[in-house]
């Protein structure tokens, strides 16, 4: 016996994609952390005068990567570097510590985390849920500038 399910979906909006709009978004980070990003995406989907399409973000980095998490309680993105750092521990005798102990576990969380991310662009914003932010996530120790290439591909207004 199998319980009722109840599914609903909007109908389709089909469009053409007629835009690309790029831009390189760079970020100095503070150390290891997360730093909120999603103000300066949906700026960028603002300026490009997008309507509806996608939304590509690009960290061009090996020891840095990008996130969509909960922006309403700090404390998640507290217990999410607790995770990682269990996952990838400074003291693990990683064979490459080229740039310090930090370095290795810097590229294992980001293969663990994400290099890029696509968000669907709808009436001219992005497309996320009520608690979710995008997060450019610095694996290293030490401060870094990083550059996140931001693309849009469709309709314009």
């Amino acid at each position: 016996m199998s319980s009722p399910r109840t599914l609903s979906r909007a109908p389709i909006a089909a469009a053409a994609v007629t835009h690309v709009a790029s831009s390189l978004l760079t970020v100095q980070t503070g150390g290891a952390g997360f730093v909120d990003i999603t103000g300066e995406a949906a700026k960028f989907v603002a300026d490009a005068n997008a309507r509806d399409g996608s939304l590509t973000l690009f960290v061009r980095h090996t020891s840095a990567s990008l996130t969509i998490q909960e922006n309403a309680d700090p404390t998640v993105l507290v217990d999410l570097a607790t995770v990682l750092n269990k996952l990838a521990p400074e003291n693990a005798g990683w064979a490459h510590d080229t740039e310090g102990p930090d370095d290795m576990p810097a590229h294992v969380k980001a293969m663990l985390t994400a290099t890029s991310l696509q968000i669907p662009v709808l009436q001219g914003r992005l497309a996320l849920g009520t608690w979710q932010g995008l997060y450019l996530i610095e694996h290293r120790r030490r401060p870094h500038r990083r550059e996140v290439v931001l693309q849009f591909l469709g309709t314009v207004e």
